[in-house]
Formats: structure tokens, sequence, C-alpha cells
């Protein structure tokens, strides 16, 4: 009996680390992410590439001499996907797809192709698919064949009411593809319409909304069950796991209520159409109070990530509002002998050095539900000395 499951593809995964960069191991840290990437899209990592460059070839992203490799590895990694740690010009990846003769794809579209799967309102699918239409856009040479043809079954030259001197089939594609961006543009903004129609109805009750924001896969999710003691807020160890925004009331104590918002993880090297894109969503933390920015103390690389995210904030002219930081996942954190630590109060001692640079962090274990009445108490401070500084 034959297996109904299709096999998952075989990914070899591909970047490039800069020779100005003074940290070698930068890149081998992003071919991770991209790993989990992959992964999270169900493909099977069949090796990794990397060449040390100042920058990406133009051409092919890696050299000549690299590239020969790619390709004489694929008859020992049996791959049959090639991913790029980067997003490739159109240029570069028509001529990687004729070198290799193999699928090519950026990080841009991997993760376009799972917010795709993970979008579950219409809002999300709206802003998913504007984000595939403009990253296709400028690609279509090559791929018209995916889009709605016009003109008969084929697109060949002998096709009846295709030949002689009219308009192209790219040319008809494209027009096509701008037609509908116009459209998804539409439809998103009656949406954003919409939020703002609500944001106003929250303001006119009083209520201050918390916005969580965070790298993706930081604990954003499971912060926000344990602080609103939902279980069914959806939860899963794996990147973007949860696209849409979720909004549910909180009370931070007796006489502060709030609206907890939980948004999109932000991720390195994040695609500028999907920022644009999810532009509606965003405006969510813009009307936040506060933003609860959640940062996963245990990754090796939370300095970095923590960083992309400020950035991000700054991209969307956030960088001033008030924030607090939820330093998460202290459970996992070990001792000199390994062990790791039964309650908040045996790690107590390191929040002076985990927290030192980070004005208003606070030590939280969402899973354990450790150091929940001290974040919800900062945030309070944090939302009434905003509403005292308002003339």
């Amino acid at each position: 009996m034959h297996s109904t499951h299709s096999e998952p593809e075989r990914a070899l995964l591909v970047g490039v680390d800069r020779t100005a960069d003074r940290e070698g191991a930068r890149g081998q840290r992003s071919l991770d992410e991209l790993a989990l990437l992959a992964e999270t899209a169900g493909a099977e990592v069949a090796g990794r590439v990397v060449q040390r460059l100042a920058t990406p070839h133009p051409a092919t992203y890696v050299g000549k001499g690299k590239l020969d490799e790619i390709r004489a590895r694929r008859a020992g990694d049996g791959y049959t996907l090639v991913l790029f740690d980067d997003e490739l010009s159109p240029a570069q990846q028509g001529n990687l797809e004729r070198a290799l003769a193999v699928k090519v794809l950026d990080r841009t579209a991997l993760i376009l192709d799972i917010f795709a799967v993970r979008a579950r309102t219409r809002e999300g699918r709206l802003q998913v698919e504007l984000a595939q239409t403009e990253y296709l856009l400028p690609r279509l040479k090559g791929q018209w064949s995916h889009l709605e043809r016009l003109g008969g079954r084929s697109g060949s030259p002998g096709a009846i009411g295709v030949r002689g001197p009219g308009e192209t089939q790219i040319e008809t594609d494209r027009r096509l593809v701008r037609k509908r961006i116009t459209k998804l543009k539409e439809d998103i903004e009656d949406v954003r319409r919409q939020r703002a129609l609500y944001r106003r109805r929250r303001e006119r009750e009083g209520i201050p909304v918390v916005a969580l924001v965070g790298y993706t896969n930081a604990g954003k999710s499971t912060l926000m069950r344990a602080l609103t003691r939902d279980d069914a807020v959806f939860v899963q160890d794996r990147l973007f796991a949860t696209l849409d925004p979720l909004t549910r009331r909180i009370q931070l104590d007796d006489l502060h209520p709030a609206l907890l918002t939980d948004t999109v993880g932000f991720i390195q090297k994040l695609p500028t159409q999907l920022v644009a894109a999810f532009r509606a969503t965003l405006e969510e933390l813009a009307d936040a109070a506060v933003l609860l920015h959640v940062v996963d103390i245990t990754h090796p690389d939370a300095a970095r990530q923590s960083q992309t995210v400020e950035d991000t904030l700054a991209d969307l002219g956030l960088a001033g509002k008030p924030r607090v930081t939820a330093l998460n996942k202290v459970d996992a954190l070990a001792d000199a002998d390994g062990r790791a630590p039964r309650s908040l109060d045996e790690i107590a001692g390191f929040q002076q050095s985990l927290a030192a640079n980070i004005p208003g962090a606070v030590l939280v274990s969402a899973e354990r539900r450790w150091g929940l009445d001290l974040l919800r108490a900062k945030l309070v401070e944090v939302i009434d000395g905003a509403r005292a500084a308002v003339p």
C-alpha cells in the first residue's frame, strides 16, 4: 500500500557571511533561523552552504566557485529546493534557477509562504496576499503561467487570439496583478477604517491597551494566556505560530482594567512587503498605552533579537512609545552546576545584572507563571506615569 502523503521538499540553505561583520558566526546563526523557517514551512534541511563575502554577488548572490559547489552537491544531498538567506533580486533569482536547474526561493518568499498558511482572518489573508502579489510583480517574467491567462488555453505563439501585434502575455499579466493590488489595498483600507472605529470606541471607554510585541517565538502568546488565564489562546513552539491580532480584557489590579493585544512576531530581515502590508494591524501598536516587549532571555541571540524588535518599532515611528520589557523563560536559566531554578526567588539575585541595561525590565516565566504580579504592577506604574504626563 502506497502512502498518500507527498514527500517533503529537501532544502539546501545558502547564506553569505559578510566579511565586514566582526562576528564570523552571524551567518551561521542566520542560517539556523532559516532552517527553522524551512522546517516551519514543511521542508527537510538537506545541507548548508555559507560563503564569506563583503557583499552578495550582484548576479548570482554567491561566487562562481561556490555556485559550482552548490550544483555538485545535488547528487549527494538530493536537494529539491535551494533557499537563500536574503531577498534575491529578480535577476539573481532567474540566473540561479538557470544555473542550478532547481527551484530557488529566498527568505522573503519563504516567510510569505508561511504567512499564507497561517493567516486565518479575512484581514490577515488580505494582508498576506497583498505582500505576495507585490513581491511577485517584478518577478513575473517566466512565471506568468501561474496566473490567470487571457486568450485561450495556451500561451504558445500559435494560440488563437494571442497572435499578432497585440498586448503581450506578460504585459497582460502585469496589468492583472496591478489591478489585483489596487483591489487588495482598497479592501485593506476598509478593514483599517473599521479598526479605527473600534479603537475610537475603546478610547471613549477609557480602557488602556497593552500591546504585546517581540521576536517570533519569544513566548508572547504563552504570556498572553498566563495574564488572561485563557487557555483557549493558541500557543505553539514554532515560528509565527500566531499571525492575526488577538485582544482580551485583563485586570492589572483592582483599579486598572486593560485590553491586552497580541501582534505578529518580528524577525531579522523581515520582508519590507510584510511590514507595509501589515501596517493596518500594526496601527494597534500606535494606539496602545504601553508596549509589552517580550524577550526570550535564554536565546543565545537574545540581544540581537531584542534590537531587531526595537529597530522595527523605530521604523514604524514607535521608538518613543512607553514600554515594559518582560525577560521571559527565566525558568530555563541554569546555575553554574546546570540546575534549573525552582522559583523566581532563586534567580532574583540575577535581576540586576540581567536587566541592568533595560529600563523597566521584569523577569518572568510565562510557562510557570512566575513574576506576573511584578509585571502587572510595572504595567500599572508605566500606564499611570504616561497618563500623568499628558497635559
